[in-house]
C-alpha cells in the first residue's frame, strides 16, 4: 500500500512540474502589441445619447 502512495505522490509532483514548465514556456507577456493604423470613427452612431432622445 505504501508503494501505491509513493507512486501517486511522485506522479503528482511530475504533473505539477510539467504544469509549471508549460506555463513558463507559454510565452504570454511576450506577444507583440496590437496597433491600429486606421483612424477611428463613430460611423452611424448618433451624436446625442439615447436617453436624451426619449424626452
Amino acid at each position: 500500500m505504501e508503494i501505491f502512495a509513493a507512486i501517486i505522490v511522485i506522479l503528482l509532483l511530475l504533473v505539477g512540474a510539467a504544469t509549471i514548465a508549460a506555463l513558463l514556456r507559454d510565452g504570454r507577456g511576450h506577444t507583440p502589441r496590437v496597433e491600429s493604423h486606421e483612424e477611428w470613427s463613430a460611423l452611424d452612431l448618433p451624436s446625442t445619447s439615447y436617453t436624451l432622445r426619449l424626452f
